[in-house]
């Protein structure tokens, strides 16, 4: 499939709107699949330094 112009291939034939909806959903989720992750492992690691450092201070 060609596109005449930069507007025919962002309407996608009409369905530009599904199309890049499609996209934006899609990164959206890949971003939290990988943020989510490495935030709960940095406070994970947070809190055991604190529950570690706390055993040693006794």
């Amino acid at each position: 499939m060609s596109f005449a112009s930069f507007n025919e291939f962002l309407a996608m034939g009409h369905h530009g709107l599904y199309v890049w909806s499609a996209y934006g959903i899609f990164l959206l989720v890949l971003v939290i699949n990988i943020t989510l992750p490495l935030h709960s492992k940095r406070r994970y690691l947070q809190q055991e330094a604190r529950r570690l450092r706390r055993e040693n201070s006794k």
